[in-house]
């Protein structure tokens, strides 16, 4: 049956980039609670408390839970993938649990590190999984168990996420286009920047759409349209700082391997996400790449905080 009364949303992570952007797009659907880690009014927000969370959503009994919150630190995974697991994957399946239970939807935020990067075609929904990474096998067995409770669910895997608040990829890349002559960037791995806000915007679309048709609830790719890689993807920021007469001192922008940059984790190469599925499910078209990445470095060259 359709859902048409004014929904209990319960968001956790709110700081973060898409918890941030979350809480502007989610609150014409409804009442949100929104909660960091620390939480607030005797409600936990730390998907760390296995306990503390189940009493949280016991005591908002949300209609949606939307799960923003997440370890996020690739590299530092290696080191540490108990701490990684629990909160990527046993908080989830928390998370998936109580809202069975409730009868209501569980929005999750899943990542294209969940395949292994081969080939040069843009991954689909059901193709098989096979993470390179600690932090990838987190995120891959959380799909699995939400999947496995037969609670509603949206998940919606994403790529090369940026927002304006906060670091991110193009700021550390003018910055150091202002320290430096040359710079050295990976041109093998391919994906899509994708902009917090639209992820965001694009949740709340879903959530309306599942609001009136239950069915909607599923596996969702969701990422700008187009495609980049790391190297073309500074290279279009350093031009856009010169046409907009940002004073930089780099004179060349290099292309090196991702053998010359090693890390602890292994990224994917091919990053490419197939998102004709969301757009077909609901009637969206994903902008380019580009504008997103335009309108981000407007907002934080007015906000001066270069």
């Amino acid at each position: 049956m359709a859902r048409t009364r004014p929904l209990k949303i319960l968001l956790l992570g709110k700081n973060g980039q898409i918890g941030w952007e979350l809480q502007r797009s989610l609150a014409p659907l409804g009442a949100v609670t929104a909660l960091d880690r620390f939480g607030q009014d005797g409600l936990c927000g730390d998907i760390s408390n296995m306990d503390g969370l189940r009493h949280t959503i016991d005591t908002v009994k949300p209609d949606i839970l939307v799960n923003a919150a997440a370890y996020t630190a690739v590299d530092k995974a290696e080191d540490e993938p108990e701490l990684a697991i629990r909160l990527n994957t046993e908080a989830p399946v928390v998370m998936a649990k109580a809202m069975q239970a409730l009868g209501g939807c569980l929005v999750h935020y899943s990542t294209d590190y969940v395949f292994d990067g081969s080939g040069t075609t843009p991954w689909k929904e059901a193709d098989e999984v096979r993470p390179l990474s600690v932090y990838g096998a987190s995120k891959m067995a959380a799909e699995f168990a939400i999947q496995e409770t037969g609670c509603h669910h949206l998940i919606f895997r994403t790529s090369w996420v940026y927002a304006s608040r906060g670091n991110n990829f193009a700021k550390t890349m003018l910055r150091l286009a202002k320290e430096r002559d040359t710079l050295n960037v990976i041109n093998d791995q391919i994906g899509a920047p994708t902009g917090a806000d639209l992820i965001a915007d694009v949740t709340a679309h879903a959530l309306r759409q599942w609001q009136q048709k239950p069915q909607t609830a599923g596996l969702y790719h969701l990422a700008a349209s187009g495609e980049t890689s790391w190297h073309q993807y500074a290279s279009f920021v350093i031009h856009w700082a010169q046409k907009a007469g940002i004073p930089l001192a780099v004179e060349s922008v290099n292309t090196i391997p991702s053998e010359d940059y090693p890390v602890p984790a292994e990224r994917p190469k091919n990053s490419r996400l197939d998102c004709r599925l969301m757009e077909s499910t609901f009637g969206l078209q994903l902008p380019k790449w580009q504008q997103g990445v335009e309108r981000m470095l407007q907002e934080i060259t007015n906000k001066e905080v270069l």
